[in-house]
């Protein structure tokens, strides 16, 4: 049986909401008596505001009972909403802090990746920052030495490895960051949301060599992102962090769906949460049909998504921008509808917008929309992930052979000739 490698037992941490003092009595006298008169705080750093917002009690836990092990080996992806606490957690696991109650037990060194290109020197060239920051990430230098020539390839800065990088341009940097830390070899490794580094190649580039990472086996590396494709092919097990709680831990397309459903409401449900903009335009409700009202999505069927807006200043509907986004389960964008798109613009005050598919080119599976509305280019309500829908299985191509759900999301309509 692999041995275990981290122990995470009933582990919380507490943060101290509010002022800290300024390190003397006759300086923290001076900003109560300033706070008192109605004045700002003069001990605030420039550019910090002075706001006083109550926010319910001195104490906040960003953590709290947080329990799991992981085996030698394994491939940990941790998923969670902004604020969830998985920023907290990882620098619990990376020592950089430490729990306010509970214990972390770890068996073997640890490398965390939590910022791309941490330590780099704009005067130093590529080279020497290449041995400063891998220091700095926990490698010694015959490691550096044995590594360096794969490291300049793989970050293909070698034209400019003897070139100060005050000279490098912002992807070259973050470049040659991620490639002297792709080659950590730990055995710990803990990743925090960089695969989004640098252009669309090297991006293919740094998520095929945390493949061979993973693929290794020797290594237990714990991932964080907001890539659910990333974290369903490179992990072998996921967890799921809500408020500071952990509210799943299994595999990771069981952890994605969980997630995912967490984060959106049912369309039947009055009013969403987490929304932003000005309010001046927003959505009261939601209706959803397939071919008629009442039977559900299906696959190669009409399907309609029709919203009720609030709109008390009468705003037309041609300086209304609405966009809806359609993402499957793993969190990729599959469709974009956008009344900007249409002509059929009125001048009257929007009260309701539909949007209609005549033959729905889904495959069976859930779905999950964010809907974006802009007035004269100003955001007045955007909701991430505001409610999901469930398509089933039809007959797409009309020939009474659905779709191998494995296969494709997106059904394209086409004919075969033979011979032509």
């Amino acid at each position: 049986m692999p041995e275990t490698v981290l122990d995470i037992e009933d582990v919380g941490k507490q943060y101290r909401l509010g002022e800290i003092g300024t390190g003397t009595l006759s300086h923290d006298l001076k900003r109560w008596w300033s706070k008192v008169r109605g004045k700002g705080d003069p001990f605030a750093r420039v550019g910090e505001e002075n706001a006083r917002e109550v926010a319910g009690g001195d104490f906040v836990w960003a953590l709290r009972d947080i329990s799991f092990r992981v085996k030698r080996g394994e491939v940990l992806g941790i998923i969670g909403k902004n604020g969830a606490g998985k920023s907290t957690l990882l620098k619990l696991l990376s020592r950089v802090t430490r729990p306010s109650s509970g214990t972390v037990k770890a068996r073997g060194r640890i490398a965390s990746l939590l910022e791309v290109g941490t330590g780099m020197h704009p005067e130093l060239t590529g080279r020497e920052n290449i041995f400063l920051n891998g220091a700095i990430l926990g490698m010694t230098r015959p490691e550096i030495e044995a590594k360096f020539d794969e490291i300049v390839a793989f970050s293909g800065c070698a034209k400019y490895v003897d070139t100060p990088v005050k000279r490098y341009s912002s992807g070259m940097k973050v470049r040659l960051g991620f490639a002297v830390a792709a080659f950590l070899e730990p055995e710990i490794l803990i990743v925090d949301e960089v695969l989004a580094v640098g252009d669309a190649e090297f991006q293919r580039k740094a998520v095929g060599k945390m493949k061979d990472v993973t693929s290794e086996g020797r290594r237990t590396v714990l991932f964080v992102s907001h890539n659910m494709a990333a974290v369903s092919s490179l992990c072998t097990r996921a967890v799921v962090l809500s408020n500071g709680r952990l509210t799943f831990d299994g595999s990771p397309d069981d952890a994605i769906a969980h997630y995912l459903s967490a984060s959106a409401e049912d369309f039947r449900h009055e009013g969403f949460t987490d929304r932003k903009g000005t309010g001046h335009v927003k959505v009261e409700d939601v209706g959803i049909a397939g071919a008629a009202p009442g039977i559900p999505p299906q696959t190669g069927s009409p399907f309609s998504l029709r919203f009720t807006l609030s709109n008390p200043m009468n705003i037309p509907a041609p300086d209304i921008r609405f966009d809806l986004r359609i993402d499957d389960a793993a969190g990729q964008r599959v469709a974009w509808l956008s009344n900007t798109l249409s002509e059929n613009t009125v001048p009257q005050p929007a009260r309701e917008i539909a949007f209609e598919v005549e033959k729905l080119g889904l495959n069976a599976g859930k779905y999950y929309v964010t809907f974006y509305l802009e007035v004269r280019n100003e955001v007045s309500d955007w909701v991430h992930n505001a409610f999901s829908f469930e398509v089933s299985e039809g007959d797409y191509y009309g020939t009474g052979k659905p779709v191998p759900l494995n296969q494709s999301n997106i059904l394209i309509d086409f004919k075969v000739a033979y011979d032509v």
